[in-house]
């Protein structure tokens, strides 16, 4: 009788292949008999790295390939970082399972000597690809100059030295799954910088028709982490927001409660919207598309509009 088998579609980065041999190694622990492999795709985001991701445009960047790959059957499911998975997906595949979340947070590595980012002198340096932290940061330290930076985990860190920053900020889950943590100079609480949608948690995707597949795979889902990761990502497809913008929300769930903090801004963090709800589980993509309609009415709208540059949103809607 031929072996079961598994084939799993994976970026081919340092940290992807860590998060695809660890759901390799679960499924050989709850399958001893499965065979399990890895295909290493090679995708958008991965082969533009001389340009900013706000300036590449698009969404699934880093999802495209693999889920074209898995379309013509040459691979069975995809591991991917949640905070990379567009809200909707090509006919016939889905977000199957969310992996219990690992720690959410921002961190910042600092140049020696400096022992948290608020005591950076005037006009420090700071490295990183993303709006949402660049916008958050400049509304408390505006005079902070923002570097873009791309690149794998160990590319980043080494620009600390290489383009002469003052610091770099990088997901806590990252740098933990790698084994960095020891190089982790200060870790932002959520008050600071709120994640980006989904950052900590894996997804897990499949299709739809694959009975067999989802079945055996179905383990994986982390309730907690499941009902925060799909408000926050409710939240973001309702302010249709994607790479290119600085939108960030975090889910915390405590027995049946879930608290949803969303966050949109412009990308020198000037005009800022943050708004916390509390519901239940059972509402939580309600309570995501209901926190994004609450800051479009507050002037949600208004801000994506300049960000995106074209009309996105009917603004008029904000006076209602």
């Amino acid at each position: 009788m031929a072996k079961q088998q598994m084939r799993i579609g994976t970026r081919a980065s340092a940290l992807a292949l860590w998060q695809a041999e660890w759901v390799k190694s679960e499924l050989e622990k709850r399958y001893p008999e499965m065979e399990v492999s890895l295909t290493k795709i090679k995708t958008q985001g991965d082969k533009i790295l001389d340009v900013p991701l706000a300036m590449v445009g698009g969404k699934g960047l880093f999802v495209k390939e693999i889920e074209e790959a898995m379309l013509r059957g040459e691979i069975d499911i995809a591991v991917h970082s949640m905070k990379d998975v567009p809200t909707i997906f090509p006919e016939g595949l889905a977000l199957r399972c969310i992996t219990e979340r690992e720690d959410c947070r921002d961190i910042v590595i600092l140049r020696p000597g400096v022992k948290t980012w608020r005591d950076l002198p005037q006009g420090a340096r700071i490295g990183t690809s993303a709006l949402r932290r660049k916008a958050q940061l400049l509304h408390i330290r505006p005079d902070l100059q923002m570097v873009d930076i791309r690149g794998n985990v160990q590319t980043r860190i080494k620009k600390l030295t290489d383009e002469n920053l003052d610091a770099i900020i990088l997901a806590a889950a990252g740098m933990h799954r790698l084994g960095y943590t020891k190089q982790i100079g200060e870790y932002l609480s959520v008050d600071v910088s709120i994640p980006a949608i989904g950052q900590g948690a894996l997804g897990i995707e499949s299709r739809i028709d694959d009975d067999k597949t989802n079945a055996l795979i179905d383990f994986f889902n982390h309730a907690e982490t499941d009902w925060a990761v799909r408000a926050e990502r409710s939240f973001l497809k309702t302010l249709e927001g994607g790479c290119q913008v600085p939108i960030a929300c975090h889910g915390t769930v405590e027995g049946e409660a879930l608290t949803l903090t969303g966050f949109v801004a412009d990308c020198e963090g000037v005009q800022c919207l943050k708004k916390t709800i509390s519901g239940s589980v059972n509402d939580a993509e309600k309570m995501g598309a209901s926190l994004g309609e609450d800051l479009l009415i507050q002037g949600a709208g208004k801000i994506l509009n300049e960000v995106y540059q074209h009309e996105t949103f009917n603004v008029d809607k904000e006076d209602v």
